[in-house]
């Protein structure tokens, strides 16, 4: 779990101006309303609050992104309102607060592309601040790392909206990194013998797999370093959910 003194280090790495106060404010009353609750890990609740933190400081979300992050349940699992959240943050947080309250109480109960897309757009409507939807995918981020604890049903309910919902939305965001890692978390709950078959099998060619990516970064390097052209060449093993997804894809082709 990250200490409230790692966030705000991160925080201030990236930004000087940020405002720590308002960042351990929000630690000090969400550690209040939250007292006494846990998560089914056993774990004190403040835990997930300060995980979605630590989260949006690696995305370098300003200081009222980040104390929101630490409030963004305590409307939905506390007696506290919106009222109260106003009076001591202001109508910024307040107004993050409850875009991410009203997107908890909304339901996804198909995985039919239309109602898909539909429900994206409704949390889209209700995020007038870009910042609202960067919380709630760290929020639901933090949530598939640790869905290991709940019921098998409730966690394929959960995997099926995250891949549904919330990985498409990261993609548009643009932040691959949120997107690749809530679809193999995803994969992990809707299929896991799958996922485990496919885990083992890109482990064994790990090697073999980082040995090719290396000697094609390197062609590629001498050919531009012989045309004169200067850039930077990186490369990585494919996410398992989409080699699953190409090998999906074309036996369905091939049918």
């Amino acid at each position: 779990m990250p200490r409230l003194e790692e966030i705000i280090e991160k925080a201030t790495s990236y930004s000087s101006s940020v405002d720590a106060e308002v960042i351990k404010k929000a630690y000090v009353f969400s550690g209040v309303v939250h007292q006494g609750q846990t998560r089914l890990s056993g774990e004190p609740y403040l835990t997930h609050p300060l995980e979605v933190a630590n989260i949006l400081t690696g995305l370098k979300m300003d200081a009222q992104c980040v104390a929101t992050g630490l409030l963004h349940d305590t409307v939905e699992d506390t007696f506290t309102t919106i009222e109260k959240i106003e009076e001591l943050f202001g109508p910024e947080i307040a107004g993050m607060v409850d875009g991410l309250t009203k997107i908890s109480r909304m339901t996804f109960e198909s995985k039919e592309d239309n109602e898909a897309e539909n429900f994206r757009k409704m949390i889209l409507a209700i995020s007038k601040d870009i910042r609202v939807l960067l919380i709630k995918l760290a929020d639901r981020l933090h949530n598939m790392r640790t869905l290991d604890y709940l019921s098998p049903e409730k966690q394929a309910k959960i995997a099926r909206e995250t891949i549904d919902i919330y990985a498409p939305l990261a993609n548009r965001l643009g932040i691959g990194w949120i997107k690749t890692e809530l679809e193999d978390l995803a994969f992990k709950h809707l299929e896991p013998e799958k996922f485990a078959g496919l885990s083992e099998r890109v482990a064994q060619e790990k090697v073999v797999c980082e040995n090719y990516i290396e000697h094609v970064k390197k062609m590629i390097e001498e050919k531009l370093k012989e045309h004169g052209v200067q850039g930077e060449v990186t490369g990585r093993p494919k996410q398992l959910y989409r080699i699953y997804m190409e090998f999906f894809e074309k036996a369905e082709r091939e049918r």
